[in-house]
């Protein structure tokens, strides 16, 4: 508890990695988006669904869909054994149970330590390797586990349609600075603020190039007409967004600047971390419509 309070209060730039196995391979999750672990157990298929989902199963209060990571992964049928595991997740406010093989440990890395695979190993939008963490000896692909359940259910990502009632609006040309690492939600946030009418956009893979870009334009006589706002995710390598967050509302000449931390992640207590380090608003990523409605707000209110 007192190092999660220290998290909590300073915004270290670090993350707790969950390593797991699945076919003898290691991979990780954040701890942010774990529930619970549990012991497989049986679960009730539900007919004409994806292959790599197995079906439902409700442990308590929750009813739960399980995903078969190793089939998801490999294509290949999954020969399920008694010691295998449920992962309990919770991000973009679904609860979803996924099997692998076996829990390693727990690793606290800094970003820093984890690097962006290339388009040789990432495919790019297709693939679903976020990051290679460097946790002691080890190399662990840091799986993309909003990108997986938004291909199994695209009903659960960033719904574009959300946009169509601010179509044809007056262009906004307010600069806005996004730091995003995904390359598929960077489309998909460009499209969606076109669409509404913002075009003075500034793309950064990470908080630290975010960073970077601010110190870089800081000292311009204009700088107050080359950023109005700032919207960062939360994981990314090299600089997470609560840091980035940190970083500017310490700093007297740039803590004016509106941030919002539009993330898979929000839940109750990353909410407070946000709070505590000054983020202006915190969304969850399947709500681009409301992130609109949020971006005008803040605008108009400065």
């Amino acid at each position: 508890m007192a190092e999660t309070e220290i998290l909590l209060e300073s915004g270290t730039n670090e993350i707790e990695i969950m390593e797991f196995t699945i076919y003898g391979e290691l991979y990780g999750i954040n701890v942010a988006k774990v529930r619970e672990i549990m012991m497989s157990d049986k679960v009730k298929p539900i007919p004409h669904a994806h292959p790599s989902v197995e079906g439902i199963f409700k442990p308590r209060d929750i009813l739960l869909t399980v995903i078969d990571l190793p089939h998801y992964l490999t294509g290949s049928k999954t020969e399920q054994q008694p010691k295998d595991l449920f992962i309990i997740t919770n991000f973009n406010k679904l609860h979803i149970a996924f099997r692998v093989h076996s829990v390693v440990g727990i690793s606290r890395i800094s970003w820093k330590d984890i690097q962006k695979p290339d388009n040789t190993i990432s495919r790019g939008e297709e693939g679903v390797a976020t990051g290679i963490a460097q946790c002691g000896k080890d190399l662990v692909t840091i799986l993309d586990f909003e990108k997986i359940v938004a291909e199994i259910a695209p009903e659960t990502g960033i719904q574009l349609n959300e946009i169509n009632k601010f179509e044809d609006r007056e262009k906004n040309g307010s600069p806005i600075l996004i730091a995003e690492d995904s390359i598929l939600l960077t489309r998909m946030i460009e499209a969606s603020l076109r669409k509404a009418g913002y075009h003075n956009l500034t793309f950064k893979n990470n908080g630290q190039e975010a960073w970077d870009y601010l110190n870089q334009i800081r000292n311009d006589s204009d700088f107050a007409n080359k950023i109005s706002l700032i919207i960062t995710d939360i994981e990314m390598p090299e600089m997470d967004g609560h840091h980035l967050t940190k970083l500017v509302k310490d700093d007297k000449a740039l803590q004016h600047i509106p941030i919002v931390i539009f993330s898979s992640m929000i839940n109750q207590e990353l909410m407070i971390k946000g709070k505590k380090l000054g983020a202006d608003e915190q969304l969850s990523k399947p709500e681009i419509g409301h992130l609109v409605e949020v971006i005008d707000h803040l605008l108009q209110r400065r």
